[in-house]
């Protein structure tokens, strides 16, 4: 068995379970989320946890007990405590501003950049060069971060761009005459 599918998952007051015939959806404070299951995977709900097992004892049962128990256990944060992805923009003149469901960016280019947020994405900009966003998918907040940065990723000399708070870019050293 899949050492990730052999922990519970406890489920926090407040988020409600559903199984029904192959999918399961979960309800929180946040929203609601829902997912098909794979055949190979049982869950059962135990009190307050869930429990995942592989049904079989195939190579392919195994592993996906792992990874929808990884799914489920994100969907249950996500309709608790939700997902946060911060940017940070580095650059003289670069500047987000949020505007409803849309983040326009300034980084650089003759014409500003304007980012269209899909729904379950919330995005914020504490200040010009941060930007916050928040939803109850990880997979969706990831995605959307990743496309934000994409814009204009950091560049290797001066560092330049749109990063992900808190990461590093290794700076190369310039050319010598």
């Amino acid at each position: 068995m899949s050492r990730i599918a052999k922990y519970p998952i406890a489920l926090p007051k407040g988020v409600e379970v559903t199984l029904a015939s192959g999918s399961i959806s979960i309800k929180g404070p946040l929203g609601a989320m829902a997912r098909p299951m794979d055949p190979n995977v049982s869950i059962q709900k135990e009190g307050e946890t869930l429990v995942c097992k592989a049904v079989g004892n195939s190579h392919h049962a195994n592993a996906m007990s792992g990874t929808l128990r990884a799914l489920v256990a994100n969907m249950v944060t996500g309709v608790s405590k939700g997902f946060e992805k911060r940017l940070a923009l580095v650059g003289v003149g670069y500047r987000a501003q949020a505007q409803g469901d849309k983040l326009n960016l300034s980084v650089g280019f003759s014409h500003p950049v304007v980012h269209q947020m899909p729904k379950g994405v919330k995005v914020a900009t504490p200040t010009q060069t941060e930007v916050v966003i928040t939803g109850i998918d990880k997979q969706l907040v990831g995605q959307v971060a990743a496309e934000i940065r994409d814009t204009k990723s950091p560049e290797p000399y001066k560092g330049k761009g749109v990063r992900y708070a808190g990461e590093q870019i290794v700076l190369k050293e310039t050319k010598k005459k």
